[in-house]
């Protein structure tokens, strides 16, 4: 079987958010299905955990991988991961998320895996 032709199996979007918006986990939930949503990502399990003074950790798990957060709101720093296989695209997540957490700075890596 020859390998060397299969597409790599997915991309894998890191977010670092400076000075960001806090969301509610409400908020941060609905946010990162709509990410999924337009990421063409389709959603299979949600979990979140809200912690005192507001922040957030979870993941969204997906058909086509996860898309995962923390949120530390008492700097303003957002930690995303959007991992995605197939024709899913991290591009229309990200600018949903940007949008939602309003950030003054991004640092964005995409890595290919495979």
């Amino acid at each position: 079987m020859d390998r060397t032709a299969a597409p790599l199996p997915g991309q894998h979007l890191l977010l670092d958010f400076h000075e960001a918006r806090t969301l509610s986990l409400e908020e941060v939930e609905n946010c990162l299905k709509r990410a999924a949503k337009a990421a063409g990502a389709r959603v299979l399990q949600a979990m979140l955990h809200p912690f005192p003074g507001g922040g957030v950790t979870g993941v969204l798990l997906l058909a086509e991988s996860h898309i995962s957060i923390h949120t530390w709101p008492e700097t303003g720093f957002v930690a995303l991961d959007i991992f995605l296989c197939g024709a899913a695209d991290p591009e229309p997540a990200r600018r949903v998320l940007e949008e939602a957490f309003a950030p003054a700075r991004v640092t964005a890596q995409l890595v290919r895996r495979g």
